[in-house]
């Protein structure tokens, strides 16, 4: 009261703080989304229209079996009666009730138009019909028989019931979503037999472990089928939290098209993935050209789903295709688990599995021991009635007499034979036809069936062990009408793992394999050109700069770029800049020091070993797959210090090394003494007592060590011509032959 001020003499209306206000209206608002709108109850997994609907439904007498009603009837009900919201919402929610492809047991036994797995709406509501399911009916199991608390509607003109009694563990079978204010839920729907199986394990060992449970519960059961593909650590782990995800792929197989081709046929689409828009993002992936090992996609469903995707050629893998698919379309979806639920029907909590299957069993016994003394309180006011008509019997002459002869008959009987309110009224509401001696026989059979009855629910009500006796009855009768045998019971979701593919050899599989030119600038600027083109002298370059590099390659290779720092970097070809202009920095796609420029530019090909050295004449082999960055800043891969550099990167293809000297000293050694390594400084190739070496080359012995001069004549030198300057690693080396090129390279 503080935040509000009194009106003053004026009658106005009183002032209040904004702030105040709107902080507790957006808290009542809060609030009301979380209990009446978002979130699902545990014990019945509904949420408040969803209960509404079933209400209404009973009301209207539409219980399985019985004759269907417009769903304008029951949507009409609802919203006058119990759910003041608009029509279109409520209908809705019962037309979701009713898809087999979204609820895993429909609770609404839908006829007409109720929509299909493709996204289209289902028909207006005066064209449907409805009607209650065998779930829905066991939902409901015993709600007259004081089972659960009723409240007053939101008109207070009728009531309505807070849960139902609930003989159907319909929180984790059917599932839910829904988003709050700061929170939301997200629940697969499970198999129904799966659930009792870790529900009559959990009567039987309460503490039971998350572990234990999954070895019953194995996994989400969704009614659309599919593959789910997570590991059994995962799965515990989400369900020990209550939250985590799981992730579904398409079902399909590769189907024989003769001629060694074939084609992949789809037969179930992941959970809540509409067929028809799964099916145009496919096309347009194909328009825009990112699927290059799909030729096209067709939709041959009928009342089974049937998509086909035709390779591009009949060489494509298979699983390789598919891998592709997963990744691009939403043939795979990533389902999440948040089982964020109300607990006693107010507090909102994220429950683990077992937690889960707890407060339905808790509930299930709060349902049994209410119904159980609902039916005492009936049989005691029975056997009352009896005693009543028992006694008359007994004195049936004395009783008509009173009848027709005394003024207050009622209190006459009352006195005369002992008889309580209750029993004077029966007997005087006794009809002629029931005083033959008959009735009498009848009467005396069901007082003492009734007495044994009583009895045995006194028993009940007095042994814990007997309720749970009862209710895991209910639950193995549960279990055995909805069986892995039967049509609706069998699981339909099932279980493998993925299969082993090379992500690189997917990433590629996804890229249009096209030859392309790569580019490289003094200055540093890269593109590529379409094509694989010779002619490098006619391209144009910025002011001042002039082509560094250039290699063929095609869109589906890695490049590496080498730089000054001893670091490489890893580009993909598909990912730079085309060749019209000039091209970008390389400096934008890579993090390159401001002091390091780029040495040299390679196409990565798989099994290539490289030499790299720095310019003081230390290097070593090493693998090109060691030298893959995944990241911008590239990987280390030779280590240099101070003002060192690396200068030589050349393929380490032949058995021996050739290497010269900025002092102009050839040495030729055994590559046996260059070791192999991931990183380091590498060992000393040749001796200098000043400067640095000048040009390294690989060579095979039998073939010689050939050098071109700067007039483009070729030299070779091969067995005993070599060994003149042939020696140790580290060595000085000697001057070398005559005709070697003055620029001391091996390419003049």
């Amino acid at each position: 009261m503080g935040d509000q001020q009194p009106p003053d003499d004026s009658g106005q209306l009183p002032v209040l703080k904004l702030k105040s206000a709107l902080e507790e209206r957006y808290l009542n608002y809060a609030l009301s989304t979380i209990t009446q709108r978002a979130l699902p109850d545990v014990r019945d997994g509904l949420k408040p229209v969803h209960r509404r609907i079933l209400h209404a439904m009973r009301l209207l007498k539409l219980e399985p079996g019985q004759g269907y009603k417009k769903s304008s009837r029951v949507v009409g009900d609802v919203i006058g009666k119990f759910h003041p919201h608009g029509d279109q919402s409520v209908y809705d929610a019962l037309v979701r009730l009713a898809q087999d492809f979204a609820v895993r047991y429909p609770l609404v036994d839908g006829q007409g138009n109720f929509g299909n797995i493709d996204g289209d709406s289902a028909a207006a509501m005066r064209y449907t019909e409805a009607r209650l399911t065998d779930v829905a009916g066991r939902l409901l199991e015993g709600i007259t028989e004081d089972a659960v608390d009723f409240r007053d509607t939101y008109d207070g003109e009728d009531n309505e019931p807070v849960v139902l009694p609930s003989n159907f563990p319909n929180l984790l079978a059917n599932g839910s979503s829904g988003i709050a204010v700061g929170m939301a839920t997200s629940i697969p729907p499970h198999n129904v037999a799966e659930l009792c199986d870790a529900a009559l394990h959990l009567i039987k060992t309460p503490n039971a472990r998350t572990e234990t449970l999954v070895n019953y519960v194995k996994g989400p059961d969704f009614p659309t089928g599919g593959i789910l593909i997570d590991g059994e650590q995962s799965i515990i782990n989400a369900y020990e939290t209550g939250r985590g995800a799981f992730r579904c792929r398409a079902r399909w197989e590769s189907e024989d098209t003769g001629r060694g081709g074939y084609q992949i046929v789809i037969t179930e689409v992941p959970y809540q993935v509409p067929k028809a828009r799964l099916v145009e993002k496919i096309a347009d992936l194909l328009i825009a050209k990112r699927l290059p090992l799909l030729r096209d996609v067709r939709d041959e469903s009928d009342e089974n789903v049937r998509l086909v995707l035709e390779p591009k050629s009949r060489v494509v893998d298979p699983i390789m295709l598919m891998e592709s698919m997963f990744k691009l379309t939403d043939l795979e979806s990533r389902i999440s688990l948040n089982l964020n639920v109300l607990t006693k029907g107010a507090v909102p909590r994220v429950l683990g599995l077992g937690d889960t299957l707890r407060e339905w069993l808790d509930h299930r016994k709060e349902v049994l021991v209410r119904r159980s003394n609902h039916r005492l309180r009936h049989i005691e006011h029975r056997l009352n009635v009896l005693s009543g008509y028992l006694i008359a019997y007994l004195n049936l002459d004395e009783v008509i007499r009173i009848i027709r002869q005394e003024d207050n008959a009622k209190s006459s009987l009352m006195a005369a034979f002992n008889l309580n309110d209750v029993q004077a009224e029966a007997i005087l509401n006794m009809r002629l036809r029931a005083l033959r001696k008959l009735e009498e026989v009848e009467i005396r059979t069901e007082f003492d069936g009734l007495t044994v009855e009583k009895a045995k629910i006194e028993e009940l009500l007095g042994s814990d062990p007997q309720q749970w006796q009862v209710i895991s009855t209910q639950i193995r009768d549960l279990r055995k009408a909805y069986g892995q045998d039967t049509k609706i019971g069998r699981r339909r979701t099932t279980f493998e793992d993925a299969p082993v593919a090379n992500l690189e050899d997917i990433q590629t599989a996804m890229i249009e394999r096209e030859p392309v030119t790569i580019i490289l600038s003094e200055k540093g600027w890269i593109r590529a050109l379409k094509g694989h083109t010779t002619d490098i002298e006619g391209l144009t370059f910025k002011t001042d700069d002039r082509i560094k590099t250039w290699a063929h390659a095609q869109t589906t290779d890695k490049l590496f770029l080498v730089a000054t720092n001893g670091k490489v970097f890893t580009l993909l070809a598909d990912k730079l800049p085309g060749g019209r202009g000039h091209g970008e920095p390389v400096r934008i796609l890579i993090d390159l020091e401001e002091s390091a420029d780029i040495l040299d530019l390679c196409v990565h090909v798989p099994g290539t070993k490289r030499m790299i050295a720095s310019d003081i004449g230390n290097g070593f082999v090493v693998g090109e797959e060691a030298m893959i960055a995944n990241t911008r800043k590239g990987k280390q891969v030779l280590n240099v210090t101070g003002e060192q550099e690396a200068k030589i990167f050349v393929k380490a293809e032949g058995d021996m090394v050739a290497v010269i000297g900025q002092n102009r000293k050839l040495l030729v050694f055994s590559r046996d003494q260059l070791p192999e390594m991931g990183r380091g400084k590498g060992v000393r190739l040749q001796r200098y007592k000043d400067g640095g070496v000048s040009d390294v080359k690989l060579f095979n012995a039998e073939d010689g060590l050939t050098w071109t001069d700067s007039s483009g004549r070729t030299y070779t030198k091969k067995g005993e011509e070599l060994l003149e300057w042939q020696g140790e690693r580290a060595q000085a080396g000697r001057q070398p032959p005559t005709g070697f090129p003055r620029n001391n390279k091996f390419k003049g």
